[in-house]
């Protein structure tokens, strides 16, 4: 969920620090390869425009030219006969196993398809899987994949996507307090607790009337609450504990399991996602396009404190962005990926970035997207980062000017940078 950022007349300066490192990251072979030079770039550096650069063929490993990070390109949807695009989902939905060694990937037409992550071979279409499935992997289990119904049902099941067998995991049929009751989902862009216990849904109608929200733990197998509204959100998802269920839409609410305790964490929602800070506790991270600075900040939802990051309002410059908090096993750190900018350029135009969540943050640049955002919604660069932060995956149509209305004129694939473990602290 997203509108159109204000433009403001501000300026702040930035120190340019670099950081140095070895970057060594796998070819997917039995031998490391050595992608780049050997620094990130660090902090709010105006780098140099994107070089020419031909489409990478699928699975080539290259040097990102500005940032000397290891980029390969891991679908090819008009070879693997996939109209449109093969992409990842979206910054808020977690695409790699919990032993990273398989992905999955969204399709024109609704299937969603699954990759080795080594060979990036296309395993085939995920059968169970149809639209807006929401699949979840399993974070212990690297062959268990948690979906629901198409756009939401009472049932949320798993698949072993080695064997095809599948199983029920959470059955709302008569367990709720609204007898009309027709599905329960995240709205395409929720999550789970981080460790899959606590489900928080969205309950509504058939015709998609919105009645309430509802939080499932999955190891009591019962409801640990319920709460009626009459404000439809734009998403809601778990926070990674479970002890928050978060409602984005004209305000961002946060609401405890038992629904007793409510926060309200944002004025408005917009793009944005919940991170494990660095203490641990439960963060929403995203933009303050109301605000005069244009402010990238962080929420603590366990204390009700909000701090200002990243004045984004220079010169009446600003962008677009998407932000993926997934990276549970590095505390302390969220991924931004940056679309659409407008007004004089600034170092954060069409970049994909880690910035820490802690007052005046640290910054490391980690690449160009080359995707033509305007052109459609499936060519938003929408990065997504893994648990341990040694993986990205997002979107591009490679500066595509195509007709991206057309199916076949997306041309959207899907891009991997890989990092070293300790790239940045």
């Amino acid at each position: 969920m997203s509108r159109a950022p204000r433009f403001r007349d501000r300026a702040r300066a930035f120190a340019i620090v670099v950081g140095a490192f070895v970057a060594v990251c796998s070819n997917g072979h039995a031998e490391a390869a050595t992608c780049g030079g050997a620094k990130l770039i660090s902090g709010a550096t105006m780098t140099p425009d994107p070089p020419p650069l031909a489409k990478p063929a699928k699975g080539v490993e290259l040097d990102e030219p500005n940032f000397h990070t290891c980029l390969r390109r891991v679908t090819d949807h008009a070879a693997e006969g996939i109209e449109g695009y093969s992409r990842s989902d979206y910054s808020r939905r977690e695409p790699y196993n919990a032993d990273g060694s398989l992905f999955f990937t969204n399709a024109h037409n609704g299937a969603w398809y699954l990759y080795d992550a080594k060979t990036l071979k296309n395993l085939g279409v995920l059968k169970t899987l149809h639209g807006d499935a929401e699949p979840q992997w399993d974070p212990k289990s690297p062959t268990t994949l948690y979906y629901g119904e198409r756009n939401g049902g009472l049932v949320i099941s798993a698949v072993d996507v080695k064997s095809g067998a599948t199983r029920v995991v959470i059955d709302l049929h008569g367990k709720l307090p609204w007898k009309n009751a027709a599905r329960a989902w995240t709205k395409s862009e929720g999550s789970p607790s981080r460790d899959a216990r606590y489900w928080g849904f969205q309950v509504e109608t058939d015709d998609f009337k919105i009645l309430g929200f509802a939080i499932w733990d999955v190891k009591q197998n019962k409801l640990t609450g319920t709460i009626d509204t009459k404000d439809r959100p734009d998403h809601v998802s778990m926070s990674p504990s479970g002890r928050w269920l978060v409602a984005s839409g004209s305000s961002v609410i946060a609401y405890s399991r038992d629904f007793k305790t409510q926060r309200q964490v944002a004025k408005h929602g917009e793009h944005s996602d919940i991170a494990v800070c660095a203490n641990g506790h439960d963060c929403y991270a995203s933009i303050d396009y109301d605000s005069n600075e244009g402010w990238i900040y962080f929420f603590d939802i366990d204390t009700g404190t909000r701090t200002d990051l990243l004045r984004t309002y220079f010169n009446s410059a600003a962008a677009a962005m998407h932000f993926s908090g997934k990276a549970f096993d590095k505390p302390g750190w969220v991924l931004i990926s940056t679309y659409k900018p407008g007004g004089p350029k600034q170092w954060y135009f069409d970049k994909i970035f880690a910035m820490e969540l802690e007052a005046d943050p640290r910054i490391y640049q980690l690449g160009n997207h080359r995707s033509n955002g305007r052109e459609s919604y499936a060519a938003e660069p929408q990065a997504v980062v893994n648990h341990d932060f040694t993986r990205i995956l997002f979107d591009s149509n490679w500066d595509a000017t195509t007709d991206q209305k057309k199916p076949g004129g997306q041309d959207v694939d899907a891009y991997e940078i890989r990092l070293p473990k300790n790239a940045f602290p």
